[in-house]
């Protein structure tokens, strides 16, 4: 059997939103920054089996991820997904096999889901069809994911702190900016806000259609702090600039939203973090998650119990990417 446990990402914000109109002027759209960590993670099992199933969280979901890897793989190997069964005379086609989603966090709660599990899957797959050294952006590119952001993709396979510069007119995944490996000792702490609202879909369309531009530059000064700061293993100085980078670039979306955040509920419980002295707190991606980067396992607890009747927490630690057992 063939194990791969992936992280989960949160997200901090885009550099530059596109707006209705498009970018306009040739410059690279999204970019951002966002940050791995171990928990709660995806996990794939894969096994040789008789006939292809699979089993498990977002099963339908890892049934295309794989169909769409395999479609990838020589002729060999695309006659075989197509038909189900193996071409006469070819020892070299991968055999079928028996996938497991073993873990997975809900969808669309802020946490890049659908990058680490096409990525888990693709890993899988492609240790046991003898092609276990692909990178991280050569499996994205086969199953189609970052599309937008490169942060979960980088990610994937190095963990920590990482910034993309934002894809180019044309590109298939935007360039890799800066990667820092914060120090192990530092925790996140996961809330999720009861009665905030999930963004996607034609919800996630339409706060696009309705966003403005935002500002680049003040959102690219803030990131490079936050990378600064955590080279320094600074947490007072990468928060304050976590917290500033997360609210600015959840202005170009006020008009669908509210405000910078998604909803009430997830700006009330970030307002009340921060008043406890957490510099590092905001919204990842579109929430509702609401993450708090502590220094030590002693301070995330403590934080855990002192909301904990304003929302379920779960902490974790800063992963250092994907492995495979």
């Amino acid at each position: 059997m063939i194990r791969v446990v992936a992280p989960s990402r949160l997200h901090f914000g885009l550099f530059r939103v596109p707006t209705a109109g498009g970018a306009g002027d040739g410059a690279p759209a999204f970019g951002g920054l966002g940050l791995l960590i171990d928990r709660p993670g995806v996990v794939v099992d894969v096994r040789p089996a008789d006939s292809w199933r699979f089993e498990g969280a977002l099963a339908s979901r890892a049934q295309a991820f794989a169909a769409r890897f395999m479609a990838s793989l020589p002729e060999a190997a695309r006659r075989q997904v197509q038909s189900g069964e193996p071409p006469a005379g070819s020892p070299d086609t991968p055999s079928r096999f028996q996938l497991l989603v073993e873990r997975c966090p809900a969808e669309h709660t802020g946490l890049g889901v659908g990058t680490q599990l096409g990525l888990a899957v693709a890993k899988a797959l492609a240790v046991a069809c003898g092609a276990g050294d692909l990178p991280s952006t050569e499996l994205a590119a086969r199953v189609g994911r970052g599309e937008r952001s490169a942060i979960g993709v980088y990610g994937f396979d190095r963990g920590g702190l990482i910034a993309d510069a934002g894809k180019e007119p044309g590109a298939a995944l935007a360039p890799l900016l800066a990667h820092v490996a914060l120090p192990a000792e530092w925790k996140v702490v996961l809330f999720t806000p009861p009665g905030a609202a999930r963004w996607h879909g034609d919800r996630e369309r339409a706060a696009f259609a309705t966003a403005h531009g935002g500002d680049p530059g003040a959102l690219r000064e803030l990131a490079d702090a936050a990378v600064r700061a955590a080279h320094r293993a600074d947490l007072c100085d990468f928060g304050d600039a976590v917290h500033e980078f997360n609210r600015k670039a959840g202005e170009p979306f006020a008009a669908a939203q509210g405000g910078p955040y998604a909803g009430p509920e997830v700006a009330s419980l970030i307002e009340d973090v921060r008043a406890a002295g957490v510099r590092a707190v905001g919204q990842s991606s579109w929430g509702p998650t609401v993450f708090a980067v502590v220094p030590d396992s002693d301070a995330a607890l403590s934080l855990a119990l002192r909301f904990r009747a304003r929302a379920p927490a779960l902490v974790a630690g800063v992963s250092s990417g994907h492995t495979v057992a």
